[in-house]
């Protein structure tokens, strides 16, 4: 006996969603609990390393265990014909049509909802997950006022592979504001709130390292712009150590890996979070002095023609 776990992550022309994929995982630990043996089949889109339905030969499997998702589709169909040598089944899927083909190529279906029938839980989120940080990533636009100093895209794209490899839960996060569109906060306590709820800030943008330090949240700053810009200066201006010059990326993500992966360790820790959290108070706000000196320019300087 061998089975094989499919859905709609095992598709060419599928997709790959956190529910499918955590639905998936915890049937194999239902059969790996029960020392069945399994193997997986992943979309060479999602999992381009791991076995696919082109490598999964029906010789191979007695079983074939369709997981979560619509049981409707060519797709699902093409499973049946691929493996009609193998039972199958489905799994905490949805019913629209029982007479679907889709549906009635399985020797057994558990539904999760169907017309008529009283709908069960979905088994994605069976088990306790673990917490992966939630990452703040907001990255600088070009910034034309920088010239030929600027190497945003290669940072960025520096960023986004390393970002890739990470076990975090990304949330990109722009410090526009819009009072129309609600995908953007549209006041900077919005955009603040934001800023509270992640464990570590990533950012290429110098308002992305101020709104974190001032949270309290450790954030890892990468300077875009070759020699220096406002990215570094504001590092300096609030004493945080985990900045990075453009020039640490100029290697590519594999050679810069070491420094990144050395900051994000470092921002994870309580030390960082220590450090972040005493430079979220203003008693050392140096920006204050200039607001003083600009208020008592307006109030009491005498006035000036040009």
């Amino acid at each position: 006996m061998r089975v094989l776990i499919t859905g709609w992550p095992s598709f060419l022309h599928g997709e790959a969603t956190a529910g499918d994929v955590a639905a998936m995982e915890r049937v194999a630990a239902e059969l790996a609990a029960a020392h069945v043996p399994y193997d997986t089949a992943w979309s060479p889109g999602f999992a381009p390393d791991a076995l696919s339905l082109d490598e999964a030969s029906a010789q191979d499997y007695t079983d074939v265990v369709f997981v979560c998702g619509p049981a409707h589709g060519e797709q699902v169909r093409q499973l049946h014909q691929r493996y009609a040598r193998c039972r199958r089944l489905a799994i905490d899927v949805s019913i629209v049509d029982r007479g679907d083909p889709a549906v009635t190529g399985f020797h057994t279906v558990f539904a999760r909802d169907e017309p008529g029938a009283t709908p069960s839980r979905d088994i994605a989120l069976g088990n306790a997950a673990s917490r992966a940080p939630v990452v703040g990533v907001i990255l600088a636009p070009e910034q034309p006022e920088y010239s030929d100093r600027r190497l945003h895209g290669h940072v960025h794209e520096c960023l986004g592979a390393w970002l890739a490899r990470l076990d975090c839960a990304p949330l990109p996060l722009d410090t526009r504001l819009d009072t129309r569109d609600w995908w953007l906060c549209s006041t900077p306590d919005q955009f603040s709130a934001l800023i509270a709820r992640t464990d570590v800030v990533v950012t290429s943008r110098m308002h992305g390292l101020v709104f974190a330090l001032r949270q309290g949240i450790p954030a890892l700053a990468v300077d875009p712009v070759s020699g220096g810009g406002k990215v570094t200066a504001q590092a300096q201006a609030w004493d945080w150590p985990a900045i990075m010059p453009a020039e640490t990326l100029a290697g590519g993500e594999e050679a810069a890996r070491p420094q990144l992966d050395r900051w994000w360790s470092w921002c994870l820790s309580a030390e960082a979070r220590a450090l972040a959290d005493s430079r979220s108070g203003t008693g050392a706000d140096s920006s204050a002095a200039a607001l003083s000196a600009l208020v008592e320019q307006l109030c009491h300087a005498p006035i000036t023609s040009a």
